[in-house]
């Protein structure tokens, strides 16, 4: 599948098939690696040339508008299939590939009769599509709340030992709490673990001597309980963090341990909920910012081909998709066929390029522009 597009029009002096037949030939002929499809542009109402004039300085913004907001929701669909383990499928619109859709696009006249004003259209996909965007971000934020907490879970669970959750590491047996005695748990750096040995007992007063344990080690710390009076536990705690210790507040709890652990299983649950309920919803949704984007473009394409041409509209309108090796010659061909009959529309008195109509950064002698599917 093709990832960029051009979708032009052409000026028609006798009959659109004629001009359609010649179109082929020449690309067959001089560039025949370049797809080409007709693109049906239905017959949509005119209005006036002031209003025709004012709504084409919106439509290169509203065209980077929509196609914004279709990679968005195509790069949302990206991150949480990889998520997912899921294996990207081709996307769809009412059912058929994108690329499929693009290049045999039909009009949907009951979404949009094509006897509303153009403005109308226009302003009714903007609203469809904006108020999709709006349902992404508020989706898209509980989701990334979800999997936030998820994380912050996460990095205590997986991080050093001065900073991890310990509960997982600690067993009963580890820990004595009496009326007179108190175990604590001190994180030594790794190679500490000697001194940590040797002075221990003698940082304050009534140690329980030879009480240390080690019960867990990673890349720089190591774990160990201590046993002593409680009434002396705030002097040993000052006394080892002067020697480089830390002493971890910890009081077990099987309650609190099983608490965590349910928690953790309903986040993980309710992260799978939403990842997959998103997921469903940016498929459907893709395929109405793509299908409503065509729409625009049938109509941008309408409406630059009036005022590019004039009246009454005589044109042909197609899809192209040229790799990059060709654009050159086909833009060649779409110069001959063009014709010279269009000149006074798009270049003015001074023979400066008319870069105006629909925006395009670069102006041709027919009506063109760029669609980026990725």
């Amino acid at each position: 599948m093709a990832t960029r597009y051009w979708i032009v029009s052409l000026p028609v002096q006798s009959s659109a098939s004629s001009r359609w037949s010649r179109l082929q030939e020449s690309i067959s002929k001089r560039s025949f690696d370049t797809p080409v499809y007709r693109f049906n542009t239905p017959d949509l109402r005119v209005g006036t040339l002031d209003s025709l004039l004012a709504l084409s300085d919106d439509l290169a913004k509203s065209n980077a508008f929509l196609e914004g907001v279709s990679h968005k929701i195509r790069r949302q669909i990206e991150e949480l299939e990889r998520a997912s383990g899921v294996e990207g499928g081709a996307l769809t619109v009412d059912g058929v590939p994108v690329d499929s859709y693009l290049t045999r696009f039909v009009w949907d006249e009951a979404k949009y009769p094509t006897m509303s004003p153009l403005r109308e259209i226009v302003d009714s996909i903007h609203v469809l599509v904006a108020k999709i965007e709006d349902d992404m971000k508020v989706r898209a934020a509980e989701y990334n709340n979800i999997r936030g907490q998820l994380n912050a879970i996460n990095r205590k669970q997986s991080g050093s030992l001065a900073v991890r959750d310990l509960s997982n590491l600690v067993k009963p047996e580890d820990i004595i709490t009496s009326e007179h005695l108190v175990t604590l748990l001190a994180v030594v750096p790794k190679y500490s673990q000697k001194d940590w040995l040797s002075s221990y007992e003698t940082l304050t007063t009534y140690v329980v001597p030879r009480s240390t344990k080690k019960l867990h080690e990673d890349n720089e710390y190591a774990l160990y309980t201590v046993t002593l009076f409680s009434r002396v536990a705030d002097n040993f705690k000052t006394s080892a963090r002067e020697r480089g210790f830390q002493i971890r507040e910890f009081e077990y709890s099987p309650e609190a341990q099983e608490s965590r652990k349910q928690e953790l299983e309903k986040l993980l649950q309710d992260q799978e909920n939403m990842r997959s309920s998103l997921l469903q919803w940016c498929y459907a949704s893709y395929g109405e910012v793509f299908s409503a984007w065509m729409h625009f473009c049938a109509v941008r394409v309408f409406a630059e081909s009036i005022l590019r041409y004039g009246l009454p509209p005589s044109f042909l309108a197609a899809v192209l998709a040229p790799p990059a090796k060709s654009e050159k010659k086909v833009r060649s061909i779409l110069e001959e066929l063009s014709g010279n009959a269009n000149s006074a529309f798009w270049k003015s008195e001074d023979e400066v390029s008319l870069a105006g109509i629909g925006g395009e950064a670069e102006a041709y002698p027919y009506v063109s522009f760029t669609i980026n599917i990725v």
